[in-house]
């Protein structure tokens, strides 16, 4: 092995901090198993899915037991099939979810020609997109195409789906949107 002499300086210079440490006494491993348990020690462990994308990556949320039930940490799940541990920075934000001042909790209608918007009731907002749902759909409704064959549809209406659902959860959202006879059926990933 040839070894120039700076290097030489480098590895003595090495070997002379690491004995002048270890001969101190000084153990690190405690103090370093202490600083990781400290962030997630009382906390409620839960495996999610990252709402972000349409990826679909596993994240592990630590949330407090106190009570409150507020976010601690966010890590990738070192488990899951598709992220295996990782995260972007979008999931690695996913405590903004909860802990953002800023996020609506409730829902917000803005009445036509009007600059503001206000707060109504679920029950209210639910009860107001049923209704506009069938009017529409009663309006646009296609029993027949052009040439006679019987379609049964409507075009008026269109639905983007959401990356926050599972297999299952698609499904059911896809026969609803069928039922109803929606053409125009779409996934915010592939637009």
């Amino acid at each position: 092995m040839k070894v120039t002499r700076r290097e030489f300086i480098q590895i003595t210079g090495a070997t002379a901090a690491g004995l002048a440490v270890s001969g101190l006494g000084f153990d690190l491993a405690p103090v370093k198993s202490h600083a990781q348990m400290l962030k997630t020690k009382y906390a409620k462990e839960t495996t999610t899915i990252c709402c972000y994308c349409a990826v679909g990556c596993g994240a592990i949320v630590h949330t407090s037991k106190r009570g409150d039930g507020r976010v601690i940490n966010i890590e990738g799940d070192p488990d899951h099939v598709i992220n295996r541990g990782s995260l972007c920075s979008k999931g690695a934000s996913l405590k903004q979810l909860t802990e953002n001042e800023n996020r609506l909790t409730e829902p917000m209608y803005r009445a036509p020609y009007s600059k503001e918007w206000k707060s109504v009731s679920w029950e209210w907002a639910l009860t107001k997109i049923a209704k506009r749902v069938k009017e529409t759909r009663d309006a646009t409704f296609k029993y027949k195409n052009v040439i006679g064959q019987v379609v049964n549809r409507t075009e008026g209406i269109a639905s983007v789906g959401s990356a926050a659902m599972d297999n299952e959860e698609c499904w059911i959202y896809q026969a609803l949107m069928r039922a109803l006879g929606l053409v125009y059926v779409e996934h915010q990933a592939r637009i």
